[in-house]
């Protein structure tokens, strides 16, 4: 990944199962409500047992209820000046 993070260290630290698929979502250079939408949108079309990282600018603090409401679990941590949020189902 050219963001030099490495998310493999970032998953295997979290919740989130290791082994299942993965995708990743920079939204870093997008102005709101574009990394909330695209964020929802991408859940909506990823496979149940996939992991969705998301690489921010910020912590996503309008995310956090919708994806309580929609039943996902969901960790974010900062590394290197980047917000990673991981999103799965339980």
């Amino acid at each position: 990944m050219s963001t030099g993070l490495n998310v493999d260290a970032i998953l295997a630290a979290s919740d989130a199962p290791e082994d299942a698929p993965r995708e990743t979502l920079d939204v870093r250079d997008l102005g709101p409500p574009k990394p909330l939408k695209n964020t929802l949108e991408r859940l909506v079309d990823l496979d149940d047992d996939a992991v969705l990282v998301q690489l921010n600018d910020r912590a996503p603090q309008h995310l956090y209820p919708k994806l309580n409401d929609r039943g996902y679990r969901y960790e974010t941590v900062e590394r290197d000046g980047v917000t990673v949020t991981t999103i799965w189902r339980p």
